[in-house]
């Protein structure tokens, strides 16, 4: 068993301001999806595009910050947050959902794009190509603030969370962190120069990710005020399932339908 690293959630204090390492964490894979974007225009000699693509980064960030909350609040704790609808905005109390951000960001990123008549499916691509970086910052965020850990474990590396009760659990963020995280940006940086049609990147990450967080999801412990779906389904699994659909549609659309360059 390994001793897990209590790391002070709080990197420092002024007053009532605290700054936190997962609130780091969102600002470094901002910044790490954006230089690695501009790289990617580098290489296909589109440097004059870096304005629409700070642009578009920042517009999405914010709807994946609202996104990820409002998901957070309506994915999983519906009845709570409809009687108490002011806590919906008390960030600093933690609750984020991927799925909810993920949605908020492709939907601001296309409504901008889509305002300012640039391929939505081209600049996709190119953000879901180093999309695993956040995904990887993101679970390290969670590991630090002891949150979202697995079922118990007799693994040698398995660790005692705070939150967890005396029992060696998963550490399924660092898993998660690993595989959905490194491992994928690995293989997703890799196919950045395929000729591919448009939107054939983010549908193959739609649909890795999906599957992958779905197994995943059986390592993990549920929240104990969330029922199961069908008695063993999660509400992240269901999400994933629908994530995996949306990707095989896109990718029966973009067969079909030709697409225009961006």
């Amino acid at each position: 068993m390994l001793t897990y690293p209590q790391i002070d959630p709080v990197i420092f204090q002024i007053g009532p301001l605290a700054i936190r390492w997962y609130g780091l964490m969102y600002i470094i894979s901002f910044f790490g999806v954006l230089f690695l974007c501009r790289y990617q225009l580098k290489e296909k000699n589109s440097l004059h595009l870096i304005p629409t693509l700070e642009n578009t980064l920042f517009i999405s960030f914010l709807g994946l910050i609202v996104g990820a909350r409002l998901g957070f609040c309506f994915f999983y704790y519906p009845d709570y947050f409809l009687r108490n609808p002011f806590e919906m905005v008390a960030i600093w109390k933690g609750g984020m959902s991927f799925h909810g951000g993920m949605i908020g960001a492709i939907l601001s990123g296309y409504l901008y794009l889509k305002k300012h008549k640039q391929s939505f499916l081209w600049w996709a691509d190119l953000v879901a190509v180093v999309a695993p970086i956040g995904l990887f910052f993101g679970r390290i965020g969670n590991f630090i603030n002891g949150e979202l850990f697995g079922k118990p474990s007799n693994l040698p590396w398995a660790m005692i969370f705070p939150d967890g009760g005396p029992i060696p659990r998963h550490p399924v963020q660092l898993y998660e962190g690993l595989v959905t995280g490194l491992l994928l940006f690995l293989i997703m940086w890799n196919l950045r120069k395929k000729s591919w049609k448009e939107g054939t990147k983010l549908i193959f990450f739609l649909i890795s990710y999906g599957i992958l967080r779905f197994f995943f999801e059986f390592l993990r412990e549920p929240a104990q005020s969330i029922s199961l779906i069908f008695g063993w389904m999660t509400m992240g699994q269901l999400l994933c399932l629908g994530m995996i659909i949306f990707g095989i549609i896109l990718f029966i659309h973009t067969q079909i339908k030709p697409i225009s360059k961006g």
